[in-house]
């Protein structure tokens, strides 16, 4: 455990949270896109549709379907992350760093613009959790680009990967 990385171990709790909720909202959209767009985790988007940009029936439905889109592609993307911290050649140099950065930027946006949507309509409970959300993922993206990812060090023909912050400064 000490050989991992404080964003890796960030993004699979990130991505613990993110992967199961985000594809159970993300499936009942596609399963009944006007009925499950009026639940909690997206109630704030559909009414800014219906009430600010005064879309018709059809448009909403498309409209579910495109959220539902950008959640399962934000799951898709924790997801290849966890793949990539199960090899520890590739956490330790941070090569996923990418697959969870796009995680993180995706999903950032789809919580700022849900947590805009719910307070232009007074919805409170919604603001609170796209709110919540967006601070976990943009903390994990404070931590992922604040860390260094590890150095290569040649020591008498031995090869170690050493994170930055241990290396003496001689």
């Amino acid at each position: 455990m000490s050989n991992w990385r404080i964003s890796s171990f960030n993004g699979a709790l990130l991505a613990a949270y993110f992967i199961p909720t985000w594809t159970i909202i993300a499936f009942q959209i596609m399963v009944s896109p006007i009925h499950a767009l009026y639940e909690r985790p997206s109630i704030s988007v559909a009414l800014f549709i219906s009430d600010h940009l005064h879309m018709n029936g059809m448009a909403m439905v498309r409209f579910a379907w495109l959220l539902a889109l950008g959640r399962m592609t934000v799951v898709a993307f924790f997801a290849i992350f966890l793949v990539f911290i199960s090899r520890p050649s590739i956490r330790k140099s941070g090569g996923c760093d990418e697959a969870l950065g796009m995680a993180l930027g995706i999903g950032s946006l789809i919580s700022f613009a849900s947590m805009v949507m719910a307070s232009q309509v007074g919805e409170t409970a919604a603001m609170r959790l796209h709110a919540t959300e967006l601070l976990l993922l943009l903390g994990t993206a404070i931590v992922l680009l604040v860390e260094r990812p590890a150095t290569k060090v040649v020591e008498a023909g031995h090869l170690s990967l050493q994170h930055p912050q241990f290396l003496d400064n001689r």
